[in-house]
């Protein structure tokens, strides 16, 4: 399934994957730092040939990787704005939740206004409701919608 980053996420993660490859390891031993090193290069190499990168999804409001998200806990009435995105390749001026999280896992499909539930990790289950979901560009470049006359 392909996984949606930020440009920069994955100029970083190129970036990464660069320095990794030219690491080696002189003394020709294969000791544990050297098998995660190639571990990572390959989950990144993953990642990358998996990635839509930058193409946001449709402006429509509904809840999908490289959609940022504003939900408000029920529980407690925090509201918390978050990009739906893959972890660890963080764009940095947002927080980043996977699709594979539970609360990411929850939210998919939903439309603003809906109201979700997600277990966290003591078992507890808590609501949450979609308040916004825009592609990660429009809220990156603060575009603020028209608004549409009457019909």
């Amino acid at each position: 399934m392909p996984v949606w980053l930020t440009p920069q996420a994955a100029d970083r993660l190129r970036n990464e994957l660069a320095a990794l490859a030219d690491a080696s390891d002189d003394s020709g031993e294969h000791d544990l730092g050297d098998h995660e090193r190639k571990a990572r290069i390959q989950q990144i190499r993953d990642l990358l040939d998996d990635a839509v990168i930058g193409q946001d999804p449709p402006d429509d409001g509904v809840a999908e990787p490289g959609m940022v998200l504003t939900v408000r806990y029920d529980d407690t009435g925090d509201i918390e704005t978050f990009l739906l995105g893959v972890r660890g390749a963080e764009d940095g001026d947002i927080d980043v939740y996977s699709p594979d999280s539970p609360l990411g896992t929850a939210l998919a499909g939903a439309r603003q206004g809906q109201q979700r539930t997600y277990r966290v990790p003591s078992g507890a289950v808590l609501p949450v409701t979609l308040l916004k979901a825009v592609p990660y560009g429009r809220h990156r470049s603060g575009a603020v919608p028209q608004a549409t006359p009457p019909v």
